[in-house]
């Protein structure tokens, strides 16, 4: 009784830290000027809105607990008999009234088993809480880089359309000089309208992607006014051997070991319940007739003859057998993804470096020779306006390539839940 009554005060105590926590995570205001990644997943795990809600299902299970270890209520009742008849037994003058106590005694530990149902549930609650956990991590992750490539594009862009008006201006001087025809002149706006555009169009994204950001910790507008990264730094690659050794010990697959117990524990339910309570009762009975009193004892049994809850059972054995199934089935698509994101991984980061070590120089170089050969009258204007587009389309995609591999490296962390190593994922009891 004690036990059950300290459940019972420590599941209210935690209800009511769950209310605290989520106000003070709705005033704690984010952090204004330069945002970390680390900042971000710090906001994100204490006030993204899925994961307090998602907090109150664990309080939730924990009653469940306290609940799924209470005895049965005894059971007071009255009976009346030998009244308001004919003759002898007219009127009460022979009332027999019972007034009788009952208690259901649960056979087979029953109580025991509910309870470890129960556990078994809040246990698997608490490993999809942190795959929960590990999504929002990874979202975090994406839409940080997003927004860091997103100023990247900005920067770039900016750059163009600044290179495109020094453009414009060299030419205009050329063409008053009479060195150049107009036609040149016109191509330089047209150039300079699509670098405007191009900004514009930049700057618009980074905003989405600020916001969109700001949202996995519920700010309807973004605190922050720039995301800190350095997008071309790669960690050191580790080998897929390494990756697939921490594929089982993610929450994913931890999953389906806690609900391979909780499979088991009904299983042991549903067989302790297929053998009937036995039900108990004390009573004393007063004859009115004679103003006598007298006990009253008795007992009960379902008599286990055509429900014998086997239907229960085989379900039990059925589900226990499905999750081994599903178990494995995961795990095979796991490890196919696994392998295709390694790859992509490793391809965009060659990609990326390719085009910053090889690619990017070459361009940058072709341009210079161009603009000199250009100033000096030897290349035309479309020459240095494909030589500066080259320059543009090979930055644009080496900031694509490292956006894509550090998406895609995301997608392996949440996949082996390597973020478990360095990041701490344990939300505090609500």
């Amino acid at each position: 009784m004690v036990s059950s009554l300290l459940r019972a005060v420590v599941a209210c105590v935690a209800l009511h830290l769950a209310v605290a926590a989520a106000a003070r995570a709705a005033e704690s205001p984010a952090p204004a000027g330069e945002l970390t990644l680390a900042d971000a997943v710090g906001l994100a795990l204490e006030r993204n809105p899925d994961l307090v809600a998602s907090r109150y299902e664990l309080t939730a299970s924990q009653a469940r607990i306290v609940q799924a270890g209470l005895r049965p209520n005894p059971e007071l009742g009255v009976e009346y008999e030998n009244f308001a008849g004919s003759g002898t037994v007219r009127s009460v003058d022979a009332l027999e009234t019972t007034l009788s106590l009952s208690q259901v005694i649960e056979l087979g530990g029953k109580r025991g088993l509910r309870r470890s149902v129960a556990e078994a549930d809040s246990d698997l609650i608490a490993i999809e809480q942190r795959a929960r956990q590990l999504d929002v991590l990874a979202e975090v992750t994406r839409r940080f880089i997003e927004v860091v490539a997103a100023q990247e594009r900005v920067r770039f862009a900016q750059e163009a359309a600044r290179l495109a008006r020094q453009t414009l201006e060299a030419i205009t001087r050329r063409v008053e000089a009479a060195r150049a025809p107009i036609a040149e002149q016109s191509r330089a706006r047209i150039v300079l309208t699509r670098a405007v555009i191009e900004e514009q169009q930049s700057a618009s994204e980074l905003r989405a992607a600020r916001y969109s950001l700001a949202a996995l910790w519920g700010d309807a507008e973004p605190a922050f006014s720039r995301a800190t990264a350095d997008l071309f730094r790669f960690e050191s690659a580790e080998s897929f051997q390494a990756f697939f050794q921490k594929l089982e010990r993610s929450p994913d697959f931890l999953r389906f070991a806690s609900e391979a117990r909780l499979r088991e524990a009904e299983l042991r339910l549903a067989q302790a319940q297929a053998r009937p309570n036995l039900t108990l009762g004390l009573g004393v009975r007063r004859f009115e007739e004679t103003n006598d009193t007298a006990l009253v004892a008795g007992f009960s049994m379902a008599l286990p003859v055509y429900d014998r809850n086997q239907g229960a059972i085989r379900e039990a054995r059925v589900r226990r057998a499905q999750t081994d199934a599903e178990r494995q089935a995961a795990l095979a698509r796991a490890r196919a993804s696994l392998f295709s994101l390694y790859q992509e991984m490793t391809a965009a980061r060659t990609r990326t470096e390719t085009l910053r070590d090889e690619a990017l120089p070459q361009a940058e170089t072709a341009l210079a020779q161009t603009q000199s050969g250009y100033d000096r009258g030897r290349f035309s204007f479309l020459e240095l306006a494909t030589a500066q587009q080259e320059v543009l389309e090979v930055r644009a995609a080496a900031i694509a390539a490292a956006a894509d591999y550090h998406r895609l490296r995301a997608e392996l962390e949440r996949l082996t839940s390597e973020p478990l190593s360095n990041i701490e994922l344990e939300a505090p009891l609500p």
